[in-house]
């Protein structure tokens, strides 16, 4: 009975770091942020990356308004998750450099969702050189 516990004890970690349980990629897509992507729907200007990077969004899906290079994807297309977008980067990861260049425009960047199943978590954003 020990040898038992004891093997359950030592396999645990293994078990909780089961892919099944990890997070994953749930979405990936590339964007240039252009002079539109700078301004809420209300003309204000925007200061922070998460805000460029949803208003990004917003243009896409929502407004029909693009600049070339700029991808399709699945996550952001639902306004629900463009709300939680602060979060995810929040949670997530963004080159300084990016965050610089996503708030005075003309930055081409790869922003990669993780979650799990379908509900993302966080993003890591890159600009593209």
């Amino acid at each position: 009975m020990r040898k038992f516990a004891l093997a359950v004890m030592m396999s645990a970690p293994l078990l909780m770091s089961s892919p099944a349980l990890a997070e994953s990629l749930v979405g990936r897509y590339v964007a240039y942020i252009g002079q539109d992507d700078l301004y809420n729907s209300n003309g204000v200007r925007l200061t922070e990356p998460w805000q460029v990077l949803r208003q990004d969004r917003a243009n896409y899906h929502r407004f029909g308004v693009s600049q070339p290079g700029d991808e399709w994807d699945g996550f952001f297309g639902s306004i629900d998750n463009r709300a939680i977008m602060e979060r995810m980067v929040m949670n997530g990861r963004i080159d300084p450099g990016a965050a610089r260049n996503l708030v005075n425009g003309g930055a081409m960047v790869v922003v990669r969702i993780y979650g799990t199943g379908s509900t993302g978590n966080r993003v890591e954003v890159d600009v593209v050189r």
